[in-house]
């Protein structure tokens, strides 16, 4: 497994040295990745959501540029109770917690950070085991809720999300389960916002994609469109549509006003996707998901896989992060001066792995 993600690691972030190889001008980098409980203090388990402050959000808060954020989607014993979010220092492993509610909530894949100062987290919490639509927490720097992104804003169940950070402007593209009537509804919006002081402000909201599956899951709870990656430059985002066994790609989603359906089918070998959930694009411009092993994936294939393809629809590689199905989730790759990240979760043991590459 270790030999697989170097592999992986090498080709998200080239051209960097191989774990364990280093370069003679920063020296030798870790053979072996930090491997980081995602566990806090109330014993919340499941990490759903990853994200990454970036390099030039507000240093005078809780969280710190450079951290990574990590949201737990069950408590100790229940799925879609868990309330709380967890700070990780990719460099050192020390952990904090940014944010803890009072009440279920059920953070799900949908975390980002605007670099503004807030952070975004998706809920979709269950009820004696029925799951029910959240909305998307506004947060602020210290772990404050400034706001709550509702039915009004085109927010039913996020899923998954994606964020095109324009600074004191962006647009959040938000996957959904449910419709405003609570009924199971795969679309994806965007949300258009503005940043004054301590206020997001809605400037325009859209349903941009629609018509993927979405149902009750026996082990995910909830199974439909998840995870969200934008290509700025080409005003492409693509869909892991984990109902659908499928990646899509939505051109123009960016200038979209309407519904632009599913979009363009990528890839949907079914005997390699099993639920696709965590989406990221790769500074080389390949696609990388993570499979969520919904209740009907393929019998005696491999499980919780990260999986790499090209956009154009080709496998490039693909490796299990852990035995267990329903264990892969979020995944995240950033390039940070001289070092390069690449990291995942593992909903089976509730941690975060964490590779740090010299360039």
């Amino acid at each position: 497994m270790r030999c697989a993600a170097a592999l992986l690691l090498a080709a998200l972030i080239a051209p960097m040295a191989l774990p364990g190889t280093g370069n003679a001008a920063n020296g030798p980098a870790p053979f072996l990745p930090l491997q980081v409980s995602t566990v806090p203090g109330n014993g919340d388990t499941n990490p759903y959501g990853l994200a990454l402050v970036p390099t030039t959000f507000p240093s005078y808060g809780t969280i710190k540029p450079g951290q990574i954020l990590v949201s737990n989607f069950n408590n100790t014993s229940t799925q879609g109770l868990g309330t709380t979010i967890v700070s990780i220092n990719p460099g050192t492993g020390a952990t904090g917690q940014f944010f803890q509610g009072k009440s279920a909530i059920g953070f799900t894949n949908a975390l980002t950070v605007a670099q503004a100062g807030f952070v975004f987290a998706g809920s979709l919490p269950t009820d004696n085991g029925t799951p029910e639509p959240g909305p998307l927490l506004v947060l602020n720097d210290k772990g404050s809720v400034l706001a709550q992104l509702g039915s009004s804003d085109y927010v039913d169940g996020p899923w998954g999300m994606a964020l095109n950070d324009q600074g004191m402007t962006a647009q959040l593209f938000v996957s959904n389960i449910f419709n405003n009537s609570g009924a199971f509804d795969g679309t994806i919006a965007r949300i258009d916002v503005s940043f004054s002081g301590n206020t997001v402000n809605v400037i325009d909201a859209v349903t941009i994609a629609s018509g993927y599956a979405s149902h009750a899951d026996s082990a995910g709870v909830v199974v439909g469109p998840a995870g969200l990656a934008y290509n700025a430059a080409r005003d492409i985002l693509y869909v892991a549509a984990e109902g659908d066994d499928a990646i899509y790609a939505l051109s123009g989603a960016g200038h979209a006003t309407g519904s632009l359906g599913k979009g363009e089918l990528v890839y949907s070998d079914q005997n390699i996707l099993h639920g696709p959930l965590g989406l990221i694009i790769a500074p080389d411009g390949n696609l990388v998901t993570a499979n969520a092993d919904p209740a009907t994936f393929p019998p005696g294939t491999d499980t919780s896989e990260i999986i790499e393809i090209t956009p154009t629809g080709s496998l490039v590689r693909e490796f299990s992060i852990d035995p267990n199905p329903g264990s892969a989730f979020a995944i995240l790759t950033a390039n940070k001066g001289a070092t390069g990240l690449f990291a995942y979760v593992d909903d089976f043991v509730s941690d975060c792995t964490i590779w740090n590459v010299a360039k």
